[in-house]
């Protein structure tokens, strides 16, 4: 569940390999979280960093936004939302993409 039903979100249940082919996922964790593992082929960008380095995030590609828990990275797809980016925020995060049994990347 959402926190906010105006943030577009998923749960980790709803992330098949389609969706993890198509859409940009964005980490946006500090560097210690993402050291402990991450998305495979996911993009870092903290979200204290996010505002500076928007150009980084492609227009035109469904943006899957992550971060510990769903709360970061809601604020992530709000702001990106806004920026024309057709963001998806993963509710519960990392942490419920770990006790769903996902595969964790430390690359």
């Amino acid at each position: 569940m959402s926190e906010n039903p105006q943030i577009p979100a998923v749960v980790v249940a709803e992330v098949d390999d389609e969706l993890l082919a198509e859409a940009f996922v964005l980490d946006v964790r500090e560097p210690d979280e993402w050291a402990r593992g991450h998305i495979e082929g996911a993009t870092h960008i903290p979200l204290g960093e996010l505002q500076e380095r928007v150009g980084e995030v492609p227009l035109g590609q469904k943006v899957l936004c992550v971060c510990a828990v769903g709360g970061r990275s809601g604020m992530a797809t709000q702001f990106l939302g806004n920026e024309g980016r057709d963001a998806l925020n993963l509710d519960g995060g990392m942490h419920a993409w770990q006790q769903a049994g996902r595969p964790v990347s430390l690359d």
